[in-house]
């Protein structure tokens, strides 16, 4: 009876030496970091920014710039005003501790003016092309007690902007490559 017991002392005092149980909980964290960030994407696909926008602090650095909630809610405002079809498919996930790292396919059709010089300007009193695009990003967000309080994205804004008939198409790559 005392050897059973022994090992069982003796494992629990393993699990808590090796951080173990820290893994567990740890865990636990990244699913609901990484359900606020499906939470965050399933409104913005849903046109309920608001929504989108109440998963950010009230001060966040996006992009390495300080900005407050407000300032997100009008920029996503905009860019679904913009493009009302917007959508931005996960199609990978992955969270480890704060860090929550969201591959995406984002796509939308060109029907309006944007107001404001979000990304990255290029469509800033554009009229309306009319034309659909997609587009890889890559959304990088760190999330403490349930809310988005950094964003850095890399975005295709070429492809992007070829789609939509803005700039030139790429021209044809040679026969050998």
């Amino acid at each position: 009876m005392f050897i059973p017991l022994r090992s069982a002392i003796a494992a629990m005092l393993f699990m808590v030496a090796s951080g173990a149980g820290a893994q567990a909980a740890d865990t636990t964290l990244e699913a609901r970091n990484a359900a606020v960030i499906r939470r965050h994407h399933d409104a913005i696909n849903a046109g309920d920014i608001a929504a989108a926008a109440a998963l950010y602090a009230e001060k966040v650095l996006n992009n390495g710039n300080a900005v407050d909630r407000a300032r997100l809610f009008g920029i996503m405002q905009d860019n679904s005003r913009t493009f009302p079809d917007w959508n931005m498919r996960i199609d990978r996930l992955v969270a480890r501790g704060d860090t929550v790292v969201a591959l995406i396919t984002a796509s939308g059709t060109h029907k309006a003016v944007s107001q404001r010089p979000v990304n990255g300007g290029l469509y800033f009193n554009i009229a309306p092309t009319g034309k659909h695009f997609y587009v890889l990003h890559t959304h990088w967000f760190i999330v403490k007690d349930g809310l988005i309080t950094e964003h850095l994205a890399t975005r295709d804004d070429l492809g992007m902007s070829r789609q939509l008939g803005l700039v030139a198409p790429a021209p044809p790559r040679p026969p050998d490559e």
